[in-house]
């Protein structure tokens, strides 16, 4: 089964058009979503209205805490799935990609990472601004951890892994960047990368801010002192669009 965590804060408009395209996209593959939301919106509200009817559905709503790599740590520790998805829930993470990767953890891999930097993958939904902004920080997280050097897009917060890889890993995040947690304190050997278009945001505001990129600084200095991954081998694979299909064609 897959277990696919979506944190949420307001992003009311946005879950009912995620949700039908996740189920879209894994058809009879076993999958659950979960949400934990730390909104001040009515989106608990809209989640608890469709797990009434959809058993694949389950919220946790914090009312004290705050931060999207926190509540994704604690999807993880909720998720039942052989293997644990993180994504968006503002639709600029295509639901789509869930193939994807699920295609790729079927291949052996210990991590699927869609990326928007290989062939076949596009970052079209920033503006300028905002490529300059990812740029800097995946570049930043590439020269300060080995363990990214070699993943073309570590910073999106899009990946699937295994769950036994996140059991016993010491994830205590800073900020929001969890990508980057997860490949550096879990014990992640092989990763498959797949190409994918990002999207512009359909409903709702970015959680862009300055604050956002200070945690970021402060996590990979943290992380520099305490990391045990320090990439050493692992080995990072990436599918072409046409490899992609094939592989997809035959599951």
């Amino acid at each position: 089964m897959i277990s696919i965590v979506v944190p949420t804060y307001n992003e009311k408009d946005n879950i009912l058009p995620l949700l039908s395209r996740i189920h879209g996209a894994l058809g009879d593959i076993p999958h659950e979503v979960i949400f934990v939301d730390d909104s001040t919106d009515e989106t608990p509200r809209v989640i608890e209205d469709i797990a009434k009817s959809d058993p694949a559905v389950r919220l946790h709503h914090r009312e004290n805490e705050k931060g999207l790599a926190t509540a994704v740590v604690l999807g993880f520790r909720l998720a039942k799935g052989d293997y644990v998805a993180c994504m968006d829930a503002d639709l600029q993470h295509p639901p789509e990609v869930l193939l994807d990767m699920y295609a790729a953890m079927r291949a052996h891999a210990d991590m699927a990472i869609p990326s928007r930097f290989i062939p076949g993958g596009d970052d079209g939904g920033l503006d300028l601004i905002r490529k300059i902004i990812s740029g800097t920080a995946r570049y930043l997280g590439k020269i300060l951890l080995p363990c990214l050097r070699h993943i073309s897009d570590p910073t999106s917060g899009l990946f699937m892994i295994r769950r036994e890889l996140l059991e016993g890993a010491n994830l205590n995040p800073i900020g929001w960047k969890i990508m980057v947690e997860v490949l550096a304190m879990c014990p992640v050997k092989k990763v498959l990368e797949t190409p994918y278009v990002f999207h512009d945001r359909e409903n709702g505001e970015s959680k862009l801010s300055t604050k956002v990129s200070v945690e970021y600084v402060k996590q990979l200095l943290h992380l520099m002192l305490v990391a045990p991954n320090r990439g050493k081998g692992m080995r990072v694979a990436r599918w072409s669009t046409k490899k992609l299909e094939m592989k997809k064609a035959s599951l």
